[in-house]
């Protein structure tokens, strides 16, 4: 897989329009633009990065931030995009903010049936710590909780 020619901005009310289609399109039961919107301020921890070619946003993902813990919320690629190394260089981006932040550790739930994702995850470093039994909903599915301790 080659790497993508994007780049990687933090997420501004500028690109909501283009993450909320995003958003939409990738997940059963998406956040609100008003969500969305909240995150892109910073709010309560939260902190974003977009992927962009050009002025379209391919991609984003973000975490809330409370004391040394980082929860990655989501990540999510437009579907003409996926496959290109994108939702991976948006969770590295996302990693490389932590040192800065004093984040000592990162988790996520996933889809116990996203392989594609758990693969992602993996291979940045995260490990299964256990499984929240009907999770999520749209399909009613279990999540797998995933940590990954940083350097």
């Amino acid at each position: 897989m080659s790497k993508s020619s994007c780049r990687l901005e933090p997420m501004t009310a500028d690109h909501i329009d283009q993450v909320y289609a995003i958003e939409t399109a990738s997940f059963s039961q998406p956040w609100s633009r008003e969500a969305l919107e909240e995150e892109a301020s910073g709010q309560y921890g939260a902190h974003y990065l977009t992927a962009l070619e050009g002025d379209r946003v391919v991609g984003y993902g973000g975490f809330r931030q409370v004391l040394d813990e980082g929860h990655i919320t989501n990540i999510a690629v437009a579907a003409g995009d996926r496959g290109r190394g994108i939702g991976k260089e948006i969770l590295e981006g996302l990693i490389g903010l932590c040192p800065a932040l004093g984040i000592l550790y990162l988790t996520l739930e996933v889809r116990q049936s996203n392989e594609a994702a758990i693969r992602l995850y993996e291979g940045c470093g995260f490990t299964a710590a256990g499984v929240r039994p009907g999770y999520y909903e749209k399909p009613r599915e279990n999540a797998v909780i995933m940590w990954k301790k940083l350097d």
